[in-house]
């Protein structure tokens, strides 16, 4: 799944970086949630959790079912 995880947040990454930010991937637990750092302008971006709940946490349930849920690490 971790593979999985890293394509789709190759899709997104192209929007964040367009804006001046950028994803990592932390880690995924065992229960499907995925963890990960927003780096650069979406670091301190009033509209981080949008993007992360809204953005990447929508997208990467809809191409990996066993997502479960994304956090900020």
């Amino acid at each position: 799944m971790h593979e999985k995880v890293k394509e789709v947040l190759g899709k997104v990454r192209p929007y964040l970086q367009r804006d001046g930010g950028d994803v990592e991937l932390v880690d995924i637990t065992a229960d499907g949630i995925v963890r990960v750092k927003l780096k650069g302008a979406c670091s301190g971006c009033p509209g981080a959790l949008i993007t992360l709940k809204q953005g990447i946490e929508r997208v990467l349930k809809q191409e990996i079912p066993e997502v479960k849920g994304v956090e900020q690490a």
